[in-house]
């Protein structure tokens, strides 16, 4: 498994910090921007960048978007094929997240979460599988029924 992960301005602090422990758990992580702190830069072409990456490989990657409030990565980011992005604000929502949705793009709200509870959140949604169940395939199924529809 691959995690790619990327942050705009609001978010690049906390990207460090989660790229250097993840690292530190033994992940493959790769970083997609910025590499510098850049107040000028916008959430829309981190995602994008990030999104095209799982899009082109749903099996092995995993990815992880880092703004102010969360909201704009998760949006951009579902606009790509394959892409299930959700903002999370707590473990106990990270688990939901992956469990029942299989979210293979999570998003944090910088603004809103300090690096030690951002840390915890990333590690149980790394570690939780999904669950499986019929429900939760089917909702997700019927997720890239839509995707199929949109891209023909």
């Amino acid at each position: 498994m691959v995690i790619y992960i990327g942050a705009d301005h609001r978010g690049f602090n906390l990207k460090e910090t989660l790229k250097e422990f993840l690292n530190g758990s033994g992940y493959t992580v790769t970083d997609i921007g910025n590499s510098q702190l850049d107040p000028n830069d916008d959430y829309p072409d981190i995602a994008k960048t990030l999104a095209e990456r799982i899009s082109a490989d749903r099996i092995n990657g995993m990815g992880i978007l880092i703004c102010g409030s969360g909201a704009g990565m998760s949006m951009v980011a579902n606009r790509f094929f394959g892409v299930r992005a959700a903002t999370s604000f707590s473990p106990d929502h990270a688990m939901a997240l992956k469990t029942e949705d299989d979210v293979n793009v999570f998003c944090i709200p910088a603004d809103f979460v300090k690096p030690e509870d951002a840390k915890r959140m990333v590690s149980v949604w790394l570690q939780t599988p999904f669950s499986g169940e019929e429900r939760y395939k089917r909702r997700i199924e019927k997720i890239r029924e839509i995707d199929n529809s949109r891209n023909q």
